[in-house]
């Protein structure tokens, strides 16, 4: 029997594993694919083991519904919660996830994260593109545009480019000064999620680029709740990078995997 934990942050969902003494060593791919379905799972937007590293707090190992990995911004909040809730009591925990090393601050508003700095804009016509640990396409929304964040984001993520590898899709509307609204199709998931960190930090930073602002916070509300994109702007690059929002545990059980 495996003893798990399901957190979600602004509706990104996630089952947590403490795999710290090896508790699992079966095919974590396989159990991905199982366990984050929906109707005959647990249901989750992805599955983290939370592993020993020898030099920082934890390791996150982060799988996708459908077994595929990347780095997964709401995840390593709700995971870095996880860690504080096992006894890593400790204001600023260290951790490294597929993309590098990260740091987690918790703050009143839920769980920090430092991201890695972004080097580069791509450019695509009108739109974006920002690879925040994973590689989003961002698209903003005019007036009287109808588009539907499902059909859309399969367009794209099929595309000629973007068919192999893959990418996230956001569209993006403005809905003020330091404040826009974002929805996400998440490759791995092939669908819309309720949140995704790394689309909203990536939305953050070219809400901040398109505006001329040296630095956030960026308000990035989502279809689960809202999140706070914090940087340091120099020119098309960025710095100080940090994601924040709640993390909130909601239920753990067993199950015979």
């Amino acid at each position: 029997m495996i003893e798990f934990y399901k957190y979600q942050g602004t509706g990104n969902d996630f089952i947590l594993i403490d795999n710290r003494s090896a508790t699992f060593a079966g095919d974590k791919i396989a159990f991905a694919q199982k366990w984050c379905e929906r109707r005959f799972g647990i249901g989750s937007d992805g599955v983290i083991f939370l592993e020993d590293h020898p030099e920082l707090d934890f390791y996150m190992d982060f799988y996708n519904p459908d077994g595929s990995q990347s780095f997964c911004g709401n995840g390593s909040r709700c995971v870095s919660a996880f860690a504080r809730f096992l006894g890593m009591d400790k204001e600023e925990l260290s951790f490294e996830a597929i993309d590098g090393k990260h740091v987690a601050v918790f703050t009143p508003e839920g769980v920090k994260i430092k991201m890695g700095d972004v080097q580069s804009v791509g450019k695509i016509g009108d739109d974006l593109f920002i690879d925040t640990g994973s590689p989003h396409y961002i698209s903003y929304r005019s007036n009287n545009d109808n588009r539907e964040i499902v059909a859309y984001g399969r367009k794209i993520r099929y595309s000629e480019n973007y068919r192999e590898a893959g990418t996230n899709v956001n569209l993006v509307e403005e809905t003020g000064n330091d404040s826009i609204r974002v929805e996400t199709y998440e490759r791995g998931v092939e669908n819309e999620t309720f949140a995704c960190g790394t689309g909203a930090t990536a939305c953050g930073l070219s809400f901040g680029l398109l505006k001329g602002l040296d630095r956030g916070p960026v308000i990035v509300d989502v279809k689960g709740g809202r999140l706070k994109i914090h940087f340091q702007r120099h020119g098309d690059s960025f710095t100080e990078v940090w994601l924040e929002g709640p993390a909130t545990y909601v239920f753990k059980g067993k199950i015979d995997a």
